[in-house]
């Protein structure tokens, strides 16, 4: 599997009339209040402990890198890719022991974080699977 097949999980932003799931959200702010909620859940939920033990102390360029990312993947600017190139997620993740569990964690802290930012139902349910269809792309151990 290539690292395209990731990316294609959301549609991409089109200038036409087409509503994507970073309009749906709310755009720029309600993109970064989402992933501010998902690191502070990183750092206050135990049951994420073994995703925050793979973060850095200082969380702030993985902030600015989620947010960026998860801008252009919803379907609004591409910031990551004008800032950083491709996102190459799998091997950008490579250095990272990613099993079932950090996969997990991640998915149950972005679906919590979307919840309490209020993020629609329908929207919610769909964008949990596709982003349970990129971190398990991720994954690069059994287990």
């Amino acid at each position: 599997m290539s690292d395209t097949s990731a990316a294609t999980q959301t549609p991409q932003r089109d200038d036409s009339a087409e509503v994507t799931p970073y309009d749906l959200i709310g755009g720029e702010a309600a993109v970064r209040a989402l992933t501010d909620r998902f690191y502070d859940l990183m750092d206050l939920e135990p049951r994420f402990a073994e995703l925050r033990a793979m973060h850095p102390e200082d969380m702030a360029g993985a902030r600015d890198n989620l947010f960026w990312f998860l801008s252009g993947w919803l379907g609004g600017p591409q910031l990551f890719v004008e800032r950083k190139g491709h996102p190459m997620l799998r091997r950008r993740h490579m250095p990272f022991s990613i099993g079932e569990k950090e996969r997990d964690q991640w998915v149950q802290c972005m679906v919590q974080a979307m919840e309490e930012e209020g993020v629609d139902d329908a929207l919610r349910t769909r964008l949990a699977v596709s982003f349970f269809q990129t971190a398990d792309f991720m994954r690069n151990r059994e287990g």
